[in-house]
């Protein structure tokens, strides 16, 4: 029996909540993508980040279950932020 947990994923760019029932052997990748596909977001799913109890999710090849997501978890997916890394103007 597959376990299927229940999320709520705000994308930030838009401050939406998708509801998603995922199978725990979902990958977080895959979760990110389907939030940014629920709210019509058009950049790709590689500028964004998922965070998870203030954590960043770093490793999106882990599953729901790996990754410790619990039903009714709440995800953020946000952009990732820009590092410049030279000298100030």
């Amino acid at each position: 029996m597959t376990t299927v947990l229940p999320l709520r994923v705000t994308v930030e760019d838009v401050w939406n909540e998708v509801l998603l029932e995922v199978p725990a052997a979902t990958p977080v990748g895959e979760i990110k993508r389907q939030a940014l596909a629920a709210t019509h977001t058009r950049r790709p799913p590689s500028e964004y980040v998922v965070k998870y109890r203030g954590a960043e999710l770093s490793d999106e090849d882990r599953t729901a279950a790996e990754a410790g997501l619990v039903p009714n978890g709440a995800l953020i997916v946000l952009a990732q932020l820009a590092v410049h890394l030279g000298a100030p103007d």
